[in-house]
This record gives C-alpha cells, structure tokens and sequence, in this order.
C-alpha cells in the first residue's frame, strides 16, 4: 500500500509506507522454549517407564485371581472340584478343565501357601481347589518382584478371593 502525499506545489506524490517491524519470536527463543518442552517429555517417559514393572506385576496378580475366581465360579456350575495348579519352578500355573498352561514373567517371584494336602514338595506344585459348594482348600499366593509384592488370599470356608497390595498390609 502507497500513502501518498501533497507537495507545496499542490503535486500527489507517492511516498512509500514506513517499513513496520515484524513481531516474531528469535531463534533463541525458540531453542529454549524446545528444549523445555524436551525436558518435559523426558520426564514423563521416565516415570512412565519406572512403573512397567509394578504394573506387570500386577497384571500377573489379577490374572491369577481371574482364573481362581473363574475357577470358583466352575465349581459351582458345575458341581464338580475344581483347581488351580501352580507350579512354581516353572512360573506358570493351569486350571482344570482347560489344557493352557499360563506363564508369570521369570523376574516374579512365587509362594504358596496352601493345605498340606494339595502340596507336592519335590516336583514345586501345588493346587488350590474348590469344591462343589463354593469353599476351598484356601490359602494365599504372594508374588513379588524386588520390594513390590502382591497377596491373594482365598478364604477356605467361602472361596472369597481377594487381592491386596503387600505394602497396605505392612
């Protein structure tokens, strides 16, 4: 755009406009506004990455709970005995009635605790078992890994499953 301007002869004359500054941000200020923004993001990965492996511990706790309660819940549709096989030297663990064998991750650490009965010492496999109408051999499973741990309990006259963080209980 042209502004345009009257001469003392009474002439237009065509003046060019003022150069206006841009209003930017520097290259400075871009470095450091990026690199905030990278720290940031590195610190969420962090603490993302830290909780991998309480968060897959866990996984393992509900799973094994899952299949105590699906378990459970055969038992009494069933009226038939049903158990949960662990076998500890192996990290993995069955349910009658289905032929998978479900693994825990090696770096978990696995204890049973059961009747004496459903024990077998040499061979690191035990059961808990439920019965027809709905108790169980009871017992709890603890799994941990470095100073994070998780207890399911099962209760022998009802069957009830519950799994509790071990630092709430301590």
């Amino acid at each position: 755009m042209s502004n345009f301007r009257v001469t003392r002869s009474g002439q237009l004359r065509n003046v060019p406009a003022p150069l206006r500054l841009n209003k930017g941000f520097t290259l400075l200020e871009l470095i450091v506004v990026l690199f905030i923004v990278v720290l940031g993001f590195s610190a969420i990965g962090i603490n993302i990455s830290s909780g991998g492996d309480s968060a897959g511990l866990k996984v393992a706790a509900r799973d094994i709970v899952s299949a105590l309660r699906y378990a459970r819940g055969q038992a009494l549709m069933s009226h038939q005995e049903m158990t949960l096989a662990l076998d500890l030297a192996n990290n993995s663990y069955t349910v009658s009635g289905r032929g998978k064998i479900y693994t825990i991750p090696k770096a978990v650490k696995v204890t049973l605790v059961t009747a004496q009965s459903e024990l077998n010492g040499e061979e690191g496999l035990g059961n808990i078992r439920f019965f027809a109408d709905g108790s169980s051999t009871g017992g709890r499973i603890t799994l941990t890994r470095g100073a994070v741990g998780w207890q399911i309990d099962i209760n022998w006259l009802t069957g009830q499953i519950e799994l509790n963080d071990t630092h709430a209980i301590k």
